[in-house]
């Protein structure tokens, strides 16, 4: 039965036509490629010891489909980036924050050049558990530059979440033991970790008791851990509530600190549209 099945296949291979407008049939009488000029046809020996011709695909026809396999394989590599995005958690304002479009400066160059380097030696800081602390005043670039490390690495297949605390805070509410056992794990598993915004969060015990959970776990893991925070060094040094202080320990063990300086972008950028919009209005 199935003797007679590859038989039927074959006989069905044999008579199939593969020639097109163009192709011609070479002095030992397979066909050939008209465009290319190679073969679209060879022989090979039946089951019943015969001599007969199959197709095969000619160079041209084997670059295109080579073009195609690249065109769809780049396709499935954007599909799976905009999902781990997404699985990323990050914010939608800074998906498409990339170090090609940091607006670099005399202030800032320098905390390009060393996002830059923590990206490219990346395989060093994460078996080393080295991760960073992004501290200043507020609008000096600290989220954005942490978000082009967070799409760099997402670029080269590295997972990554990024989020906040409150953000974190937020999804925990309501889950029972089993959801927040998943979410903390979710937080514990990617290479990195990068949380915005630290202080922002409530004080309440079990928000303090939360956040200190979500970085004790990453260096019992010995996974590096990004954050961001408007506070000061001397301000969290100088705690003293123990909560906090547990906390930042544990930071200050884990992550290198890179103070952002300057004045903040965002009132750069509110002083510049106020000057061009004084201009339409005043004529």
């Amino acid at each position: 039965m199935v003797g007679d099945l590859t038989q039927d296949i074959l006989e069905k291979l044999a008579n199939v036509s593969y020639a097109e407008d163009g192709d011609y049939t070479g002095d030992e009488g397979l066909l050939y490629c008209g465009k290319c000029n190679t073969k679209k046809e060879r022989e090979i020996v039946w089951p019943d010891k015969t001599i007969r011709k199959v197709g095969v695909m000619c160079r041209c026809r084997e670059k295109e489909n080579e073009s195609t396999n690249a065109r769809m394989q780049k396709e499935e590599e954007m599909r799976n980036l905009r999902l781990a995005k997404i699985s990323s958690m990050m914010d939608n304002s800074f998906h498409y924050s990339t170090f090609d479009n940091y607006i670099k400066n005399k202030l800032n160059e320098k905390h390009w050049n060393n996002a830059m380097n923590y990206c490219r030696e990346f395989k060093e800081m994460y078996e080393k558990n080295q991760g960073l602390l992004l501290y200043g005043s507020v609008g000096t670039g600290k989220s954005y530059t942490a978000a082009c490390i967070a799409n760099y690495l997402l670029d080269h297949n590295v997972s990554v979440v990024m989020t906040s605390f409150v953000r974190i805070l937020q999804e925990m509410q309501g889950f029972d033991r089993e959801k927040e056992e998943a979410f903390s794990s979710k937080l514990s598993s990617v290479k990195l970790l990068v949380i915005d915004d630290l202080g922002a969060e409530r004080n309440t015990d079990y928000a303090l008791e939360k956040v200190y959970g979500i970085v004790d776990n990453r260096y019992r893991a010995k996974k590096p851990l990004i954050l961001t925070t408007n506070l000061t060094l001397e301000q969290m040094q100088a705690v003293n509530d123990i909560r906090y202080e547990r906390i930042y320990d544990r930071i200050f063990e884990m992550c290198f600190p890179i103070e952002f300086t300057g004045i903040s972008w965002r009132k750069r950028e509110a002083a510049q549209r106020y000057e061009e919009t004084k201009k339409l209005l005043e004529g």
